[in-house]
């Protein structure tokens, strides 16, 4: 059975529209993403969303 924090923290993700992602990638790659964002203290998933805002706004007109 889930804890009460637990269940409060789904809803808030279901709310605020977070999602989980599964992704296979290298590991030297994934390792060396780690160490980078800890060395420059930035979070990975911070990183991530920031990189694919980019990707997208770059790429929005080619993609309609």
């Amino acid at each position: 059975m889930a804890s009460k924090q637990s269940e409060a923290t789904r809803r808030y993700e279901a709310k605020a529209g977070w999602i989980s992602r599964t992704y296979k990638l290298k590991r030297d790659v994934v390792d060396e993403f780690k160490a980078t964002c800890e060395a420059v203290g930035v979070s990975q998933a911070s990183q991530l969303m920031a990189m694919m805002e980019d990707f997208i706004k770059k790429n929005k007109d080619d993609t309609q």
